[in-house]
């Protein structure tokens, strides 16, 4: 799929955003633990939210999507009561479906198979191997330390682990590992990443502190779910306020949107560059809080980023990247090289973007230093096959001379399917 962006005056209106992919994700495989039936409402339908449910289902999950309602049901198989799966686990495009059911399956006593997409198959897997090989379990992966990822539970131990890269996932994997361990574990972050996890097993009866500085847990025998509510997923929104804040006159009010503070760096960014942001909570269903976002846009400026809030902005860096092309100074990144290891080389795959629209950007190792505001061009444009790559791309586009098209750009599904028509219906020209 090729789509073609043309030249936008403002972005106005009201729009929602699909459900949290991230959310979504931990409440399916939670579910799948839980006793009895749990439903899950306003659940992500992309690409990646869809390798989880079939994971679940082949882990003998039964899966239901009752006609017309805006839910998913899961019946739970209970802590321990997962099922060896028939085949090699497909987890698609998905590194979170992975990383996390690895952590599930450390702690049954069968073996089974994570694989996925060339993407996800190129990405590093040792993280997780190591922490669960230290807990107990049995783990195989490639000779290049990728998927397909061999695990085989048994008897796992507590652990008080000390995570090198700060990643979500990893935690994840370690705190539901955790759960089957004899005696509490201990996680310790370079640097706070989002907590939906740790929300979610709380909800759901965990016992779970932060503790000097560590995530303690301790070993569960049930987890108690019968209904999650997921909000809209913030690092889809992302995109949205992205480009009301790029093009001065515009106007965006996102509803429903999760707003959950470890997730949420980027409403201040748009705020130091200059945008007008404005957020409230409406309610909390779930541990999540969620509300209503607006953003006017501005001239932008320049701002300089370190690895604490790069880890903080981790999905939404594209759009940083976008909005440094338009901003009056110098724009410097540092902290990020975690992007070379997502769904492609972001780093790589954004400064070859920017560049063909015709702004200056220098790759750094881990990050980028870029000069604005450039005088954009239309371009040809290569997503890499990278969801939010394309989007940021897509972004940027609005504010160039003249028609843009992004290549291979039916890669947005795995996480908003429907941007493109919902970008294009908030577009004034």
């Amino acid at each position: 799929m090729i789509a073609t962006l043309k030249p936008a005056r403002r972005v106005r209106g009201a729009a929602r955003v699909p459900g949290d992919k991230s959310i979504s994700h931990r409440a399916f495989l939670l579910a799948a633990l839980a006793d009895g039936a749990v439903e899950v409402r306003g659940a992500g339908r992309g690409e990646d939210v869809r390798s989880t449910l079939r994971c679940v289902a082949e882990l003998g999950a039964a899966v239901s999507e009752p006609a017309g309602a805006d839910c998913i049901r899961v019946q739970g198989r209970s802590l321990r009561g997962l099922s060896p799966p028939r085949a090699p686990l497909d987890c698609g495009n998905s590194g979170t479906t992975l990383r996390l059911l690895a952590g599930i399956l450390a702690g049954h006593s069968f073996a089974a198979t994570l694989t996925g997409d060339a993407s996800l198959s190129a990405r590093p897997m040792e993280r997780v191997a190591a922490p669960l090989r230290a807990m107990g379990a049995r783990v195989e992966l490639s000779a290049r330390g990728t998927a397909p990822l061999w695990v085989e539970g048994g008897a796992l131990r507590g652990i008080d682990y000390s995570m090198p890269v700060a990643s979500a996932q990893v935690k994840s994997c370690i705190l539901l590992a955790a759960l089957y361990a004899e005696g509490a574990s201990a996680v310790r972050e370079p640097v706070p990443t989002r907590d939906h996890t740790e929300r979610l097993l709380g909800a759901a009866g965990v016992s779970l502190k932060r503790e000097r500085g560590a995530i303690v847990i301790t070993p569960a025998t049930r987890l108690s779910l019968d209904r999650i509510e997921v909000p809209g997923d913030f690092s889809s929104a992302a995109f949205l306020l992205a480009a009301a804040a790029l093009l001065p006159g515009s106007e965006i009010e996102l509803r429903a949107v999760g707003l959950n503070p470890s997730r949420t760096a980027f409403l201040d960014l748009l705020h130091d560059m200059g945008a007008a942001v404005e957020h409230q909570i409406e309610s909390e269903s779930g541990a999540e809080p969620r509300g209503a976002v607006r953003v006017r846009g501005a001239e932008l400026r320049a701002v300089s980023l370190g690895p604490e809030r790069a880890a903080a902005l981790i999905d939404e860096l594209p759009l940083v990247a976008a909005l440094a092309a338009r901003a009056e100074g110098i724009s410097e990144l540092r902290g990020a090289a975690e992007l070379r290891h997502k769904e492609s080389d972001r780093l790589a795959a954004m400064a070859q973007g920017l560049r063909a629209l015709g702004a200056q950007v220098e790759e750094l190792p881990d990050g980028w230093v870029i000069q604005g505001p450039a005088a954009l061009c239309g371009a040809e444009l290569q997503s890499r096959g990278d969801h939010r790559v394309a989007m940021a791309l897509a972004v940027l586009a609005l504010a160039a001379r003249g028609p843009s098209r992004i290549h291979a750009a039916e890669c947005v599904a795995v996480s908003f399917p429907g941007f493109f028509e919902t970008l294009e219906s908030l577009v004034e020209c």
